[in-house]
């Protein structure tokens, strides 16, 4: 349940962020606060992760400082002493109904639509490839929002242009490509691939096309061990990949259409290390 914070009204809730608008009745400001809430197979879990939401919000805030020229929601960090390290003033976007991700390597959805048709969202592969393959060149694979609790759902780069118009998909095509690669040649410098990475847009009031949300964590990236790649297979991930493990073990007992169990404190912890250890190998700093 979202907090009470002084001066500001709470006004929707996500599966992880909280969203808050001032109470004096300004609408282009909004309070974007990340909670340790954690989510996986389109559950919000019982469990919280400690500390996640300061990771996912101060690594966001480092990767829009890397990601210069690109505009972004962000304009203060002068927020409530109550959720201080965890929350964003941000400017309030119409955001667009498509989630842009990118895709430099094949796994996850990618990989299942591959091993059927030699295609990810349509767009022709070459036979060959195995779970973790690099791509040649990095790929434009959009989805539709969906609501909490549903599935959101790969769509073709035609059914975005259906939906925004030619320039308007071009765009977001073009910053989401920029973005990734700029953040790939960063992370490699720091002994991690950037598998693929999601991003949202929306547009401002002044009618710029404008970076909102989080970028770049754990939660809306697959993050990898360079030292440890090794296609054909899974690869050790920095991000709920305790959480997934143990949800699909037989040790949660879990049918995947009741609400999921309660995490072990062994899964919390491992799974709080590892986003820490994400923050702390990307941007270089120490998390406290």
């Amino acid at each position: 349940m979202a907090q009470e914070l002084t001066g500001w009204r709470h006004i929707y809730s996500g599966k992880v962020r909280d969203l808050y608008e001032p109470v004096t009745g300004e609408d282009d400001r909004v309070l974007v606060v990340a909670s340790d809430r954690i989510s996986a197979y389109d559950f919000v879990l019982s469990s919280e992760i400690p500390d996640k939401g300061r990771v996912l919000t101060q690594l966001s805030l480092w990767w829009f400082e890397q990601l210069a020229g690109i505009p972004n929601h962000v304009l203060s960090t002068d927020v409530p002493a109550e959720v201080d390290g965890r929350a964003m003033i941000c400017q309030r976007l119409d955001m667009y109904p498509v989630e842009c991700i990118a895709r430099g390597y094949l796994t996850g959805s990618g990989l299942l639509e591959y091993n059927e048709s030699r295609t990810v969202c349509e767009l022709p592969l070459p036979e060959g490839l195995v779970d973790g393959s690099r791509l040649d060149e990095p790929l434009f694979t959009p989805s539709a929002k969906a609501e909490v609790g549903e599935h959101d759902e790969n769509i073709t780069y035609d059914a975005v242009v259906m939906m925004l118009g030619d320039d308007l998909a071009a765009k977001l095509r073009s910053l989401t490509l920029d973005i990734y690669s700029r953040a790939e040649s960063i992370a490699l410098d720091r002994g991690i691939i950037l598998a693929d990475t999601k991003v949202e847009f929306g547009m401002s009031r002044s009618g710029e096309v404008t970076l909102g949300d989080e970028v770049l964590t754990p939660d809306s990236s697959r993050f990898w061990d360079a030292a440890l790649y090794s296609p054909g297979k899974s690869q050790p991930s920095f991000d709920k990949q305790f959480v997934r493990d143990w949800l699909t073990s037989d040790d949660a007992g879990w049918d995947r259409v009741s609400e999921p169990p309660a995490l072990p404190a062994e899964v919390i912890a491992k799974t709080r290390a590892r986003y820490i250890e994400a923050y702390e190998r990307l941007t270089g700093r120490t998390f406290v």
